[in-house]
């Protein structure tokens, strides 16, 4: 992709009040899509286009990155390139969503994964900072001391997903813990700052393979990346009986629906569960 349609790019989504994060993503599938015709995208086709977009099936991408992939697409050639939208929904078209269940761990599991999977403070305060709390990966690198509200036993994320701040809570155990890696560690900004460079906070990929390696140390079967936690911290919240809505705000979720997806029972919670009938006496029915 040339610089100067990139630098349009970043330019109408910052505008537009886009995160960094956002504008990184959508460049880099104009920048994929380029170097797989190995051409500027002002001068691909629309056949091209839908070309693409099966090779991106042919990848076996989930239909959630091949919806983010058009969408970014859809966004370039609108506010770049000018290009009709009615033209550019028959062209770019967003696949249907996969109706996926979040996969989450038990709480033993949670208590396996923290004790015998992260036996290092800090990475085991990470976690459990992560999972108490129901963040996401990138809002928990950037937590800073200043977060941190013991006076209200609250968390503040600032600047979560969609530029919006909010609170969630902060657990007892969880300020026990982090006061026991702050007198180990002595943080002055960043919570969790990076280890080669303490001004910065913790790169994502260091986070992810923290994750990963304490869920191989602990035993676990693998479910999928640090997200798991926050899927873990939703559902027991529902299963403890927490009303969805409360739920919804400390995930700081737009839409209820988006919340919803852990209005399910897990497989180990089912097993748990008696049916009515155990409540009959059998045995004081007549038989004929």
């Amino acid at each position: 992709m040339s610089t100067p349609l990139r630098q349009s790019l970043v330019r109408e989504l910052t505008l537009r009040g886009c995160s960094p994060r956002t504008i990184e993503t959508y460049v880099y599938w104009v920048f994929d899509l380029a170097r797989y015709y190995h051409r500027s995208p002002d001068r691909i086709s629309d056949d091209e286009l839908k070309d693409y977009q099966f090779h991106l099936h042919q990848r076996k991408l989930r239909s959630s990155s091949i919806h983010q992939a058009v969408h970014a697409l859809r966004t370039f050639y609108t506010l770049v390139l000018h290009r009709p939208v009615d033209q550019l929904q028959r062209v770019l078209i967003a696949p249907r969503p996969e109706t996926r269940r979040p996969e989450v761990f038990s709480i033993q599991e949670i208590e396996q994964l923290l004790t015998r999977g992260a036996p290092e403070v800090r990475d085991r305060t990470f976690l459990a900072t992560v999972y108490a709390a129901g963040l996401r990966l990138n809002e928990a690198c950037h937590l800073r001391i200043q977060d941190l509200h013991s006076d209200r036993m609250q968390i503040r994320v600032e600047q979560g997903k969609g530029r919006k701040d909010r609170y969630t809570i902060l657990s007892s155990k969880l300020l026990e813990q982090l006061r026991a890696y702050w007198r180990v560690y002595r943080p002055a900004h960043w919570l969790f700052p990076s280890r080669r460079d303490p001004d910065q906070p913790l790169p994502d990929g260091t986070a992810q393979r923290l994750y990963h390696r304490a869920v191989k140390r602990a035993g676990l079967r693998p479910k999928g990346g640090i997200h798991c936690l926050r899927h873990s911290f939703a559902t027991h919240l529902l299963e403890a009986g927490v009303e969805v809505t409360i739920v919804q705000r400390l995930l700081g979720h737009r839409a209820l629906n988006t919340t919803a997806r852990y209005l399910h029972v897990r497989t180990e919670r089912l097993a748990q569960i008696k049916s009515p009938l155990e409540l009959i006496d059998l045995r004081s029915i007549p038989t004929a």
